[in-house]
């Protein structure tokens, strides 16, 4: 009979999971700074410069299902060393690159290191997590301090040292994570897991495929949510707080920074509710607040639209570590990877679905009100869909088993 993982094993799992959280969301966003800089030493128009990243971050979408794929059937842990690597490399590539070419094929490698976090990572943290919500929110809270600070990282590297140490320092990190990873693997100090931490019950077939087609919809919904909310924020708070935050962008920017830094604790508070409260409630209760919140956001100005749009954003957050949890317990083990790569290409597509929805209503209305009421509907009837997931109550996990386990 082999051996279950240790204790160390799982901690460290979970460890490398929630610091690769962040360097994934720096390091694909790394470029969107770095751009700038490029414009002057190269002498070509941003249009020119930006579509160099097209293909990078087409992979980072179409890439999740083969990764998670991978995971499932090969190993987690073994996916996890290579996403660093790669992620890593591809930056490290991209620092050393002399002309167009060589760097668009670098930020291609490294757009495809990335699509393997998300299905691969997620999964991992499930398997070794005893305090799944806990652990949950905590990668959460990880991945937003990557998306909230890369900019700034990327910022202060190409004006202190030259924009090739923008992506040479956060790929050389990403590398030695991946040697270190790979070197722990290979001495057993880290294992792949091929059950639990802490089991579920098996869901009735008919259960799964409820949980299926309803969270295909909410998340479809949830993406469109936050993708929306992600592009119109900017332009919603310059047009609604001008006489608040004065002229120029860095006003407005540092306002929805703070709003997004503030909403990555709730993920925490999310994945708390997840542990000790059933999974559905958790997760409609927050669809359910985006509904006004959102009619509010439609309607308010000045200070008051700051309190709905966080209140939105903070619901949104909020109902993650539910959602990915409700997914986890309604997919087999031996699917999980793939499914987390599923959901990862149904947020992916919706990004540009609400880019187009926000440019389609600001066309016809020059404003946002519209947009927003568009948005609340789409809450209710993710709300809606909700209320008819299985009841988890009766599905809650079993007593863990004597396995040692991390938080």
């Amino acid at each position: 009979m082999s051996t279950p993982p240790s204790a160390a094993s799982a901690r460290l799992s979970i460890g490398f999971a929630w610091v690769g959280h962040s360097l994934m969301h720096i390091t694909a966003a790394l470029y969107l700074t770095v751009v700038l800089a490029l414009e002057g030493e190269w002498k070509l128009s941003y249009d020119d410069l930006i579509r160099l990243w097209t293909f990078g971050a087409l992979l980072i979408g179409l890439g999740a299902p083969v990764a998670g794929w991978l995971g499932d059937r090969w190993s987690s842990a073994g996916m996890m060393a290579v996403f660093f690597l790669m992620t890593g490399g591809g930056a490290v590539a991209c620092g050393l690159s002399d002309g167009p070419t060589s760097l668009m094929w670098s930020l291609a490698v490294l757009g495809l290191g990335a699509s393997i976090y998300h299905p691969v990572g997620m999964a991992w943290v499930m398997a070794n997590a005893a305090n799944r919500g806990k652990s949950m929110g905590y990668l959460g809270l990880f991945g937003t301090f990557g998306v909230a600070t890369a900019a700034v990282i990327a910022g202060s590297l190409t004006q202190w040292f030259g924009w090739r140490y923008a992506f040479l320092v956060p790929g050389g990190i990403g590398v030695v994570l991946g040697v270190a990873l790979a070197v722990l693997l290979a001495l057993g100090v880290v294992e792949d897991r091929h059950a639990d931490v802490k089991p579920q019950p098996k869901p009735t077939r008919g259960d799964v495929v409820r949980a299926f087609f309803v969270l295909s919809l909410t998340m479809v919904c949830a993406g469109l949510i936050f993708n929306a909310m992600q592009v119109v924020l900017p332009k919603l708070f310059e047009a609604r707080l001008n006489h608040l935050l004065g002229d120029g962008t860095l006003g407005v920017g540092g306002l929805v920074t703070l709003v997004y830094l503030v909403a990555a604790l709730p993920q925490m508070i999310g994945g708390a509710l997840a542990d000790r409260h059933s999974l559905k409630r958790v997760y409609i209760l927050c669809q359910l607040v985006q509904v006004p919140m959102m009619a509010a956001v439609a309607a308010l100005s000045g200070l008051p639209l700051v309190a709905a749009a966080a209140l939105t954003v903070i619901a949104s957050q909020t109902q993650i570590p539910a959602e990915n949890m409700l997914l986890a317990q309604y997919t087999p083990d031996k699917h999980r990877g793939l499914a987390f790569g599923a959901k990862y290409i149904l947020s992916f597509g919706a990004g540009p679905l609400a880019v187009q929805l926000v440019a389609y209503v600001y066309e016809r209305t020059n404003d946002f009100t519209d947009l927003y009421l568009m948005l609340s509907g789409l809450a209710a009837v993710a709300f809606a869909a909700g209320l008819l997931l299985p009841d988890d109550r009766k599905s809650r996990p079993l007593a863990a088993a004597p396995v040692p386990a991390a938080e």
